[in-house]
């Protein structure tokens, strides 16, 4: 097999490795709170972040960098600072927008975590009660808040991001609708923000020019993540992250370096069903942080799943029409019997295998 020109290959390299290299897959800026109300108007707020986020976004260094650990004696010097940032950042307050009278912050190490507590007396606030949190979202737009408002199998659930910083505390729950919407929503935003994934998807369907090679890649893809997502969400079957994201990296390795030693698109939507039952393993964790609602579980999974599978759709709608003009285009060129398409698709495959191959070193080594 005659390889392509190297001119070619290492361009696309490059690109690829400019627009891909910097976003780590998986990166949810997510902070957890427990919101409870009591029948004087007392509102306790416990919010939880992982050490490195409180690092980033306080300024401050409580994580000790050979154990990933929050150390305690750090933590106790920067608590003060932590627990301003909390009060100022997760608050309870009346419906006209009266602050509550905030008590003082318990801050407390949890492993990689840091938890704050505080507690909000509203007994001279009237009206309806708001939960309002700009956590994490100060310092980047794309970060969330899991809440859980309540106690026991009471607590209902709520997701707040830059676009729904608040909660009413004395309404009642998000409507089933509402839930569907945020979580599909949300399987768009995983789908697109996964830059592994994406990589998967572009490799496997670069040698398509049918329809129907390419309904049975999906099909298959979609079919598989689906029972693995639902069996790690629901706690049925769990394999710890890191042996998940190498495995989805070395994926992406495969399907790529395939490309050079097969073009026989109609059986790939085999590969692609293996190894969508590890890329379900990942989408699973990132719904495992968002959280699924109680009450409302199933339509959640399901909303998250068809969010997944709506995002993948999009890419692939994109990525064949422009692999059918490209394919067009080059068409008329031709050097013996091969064409300028060749070298592309090559190219473009080695660029992925090495990024694949990079995710997996980092995976492996340095997560």
């Amino acid at each position: 097999m005659t390889l392509p020109r190297a001119g070619l290959g290492g361009l696309l390299l490059v690109i690829a490795a400019a627009w891909l290299a910097p976003a780590a897959a998986h990166q949810i800026n997510l902070s957890t709170a427990r919101v409870e109300l009591s029948a004087a108007r007392l509102v306790s707020v416990e919010v939880s972040l992982k050490g490195s986020d409180v690092d980033r976004a306080v300024g401050t260094e409580v994580v000790d960098a050979s154990s990933g650990l929050v150390d305690a004696a750090r933590l106790t010097g920067a608590a003060a600072a932590i627990g301003a940032y909390v009060a100022a950042h997760a608050v309870v307050a009346g419906s006209d927008g009266t602050l509550c009278r905030a008590g003082p912050a318990t801050v407390t190490a949890d492993q990689d975590g840091v938890v704050t507590r505080l507690d909000w007396s509203c007994a001279e606030v009237g009206g309806d009660l708001v939960y309002r949190s700009t956590v994490l979202i100060d310092i980047d737009r794309a970060a969330k808040q899991v809440v859980l408002i309540g106690s026991g199998s009471d607590a209902s659930q709520a997701l707040l991001d830059a676009d729904e910083t608040e909660i009413r505390l004395t309404a009642p729950p998000p409507s089933l609708g509402a839930v569907i919407r945020r979580y599909v929503a949300a399987g768009v935003e995983h789908i697109f923000l996964g830059y592994d994934h994406i990589a998967f998807l572009i490799a496997i369907v670069l040698w398509a020019r049918r329809l129907w090679p390419v309904i049975k890649i999906v099909t298959a893809f979609t079919v598989a993540h689906s029972i693995t997502l639902s069996l790690a969400a629901l706690d049925i079957v769990v394999i710890p992250s890191a042996i998940v994201e190498p495995a989805i990296a070395a994926s992406i390795v495969f399907v790529a370096l395939e490309n050079f030693f097969s073009r026989d698109i109609d059986r790939r939507w085999r590969d692609t069903f293996a190894f969508g039952l590890i890329h379900g393993f990942g989408f699973a964790s990132a719904l495992q942080e968002f959280g699924l609602p109680r009450g409302a579980v199933a339509p959640a999974l399901a909303a998250f799943n068809l969010g997944v599978e709506l995002g993948q759709i999009a890419i692939v709608s994109l990525v064949i029409p422009a692999l059918l003009a490209l394919d067009r285009l080059f068409a008329a060129y031709r050097y013996g019997s091969r064409t300028p398409m060749e070298p592309f698709v090559y190219g473009l495959s080695g660029a992925i295998a090495v990024l694949g191959g990079y995710w997996m070193v980092a995976r492996v080594f340095f997560a």
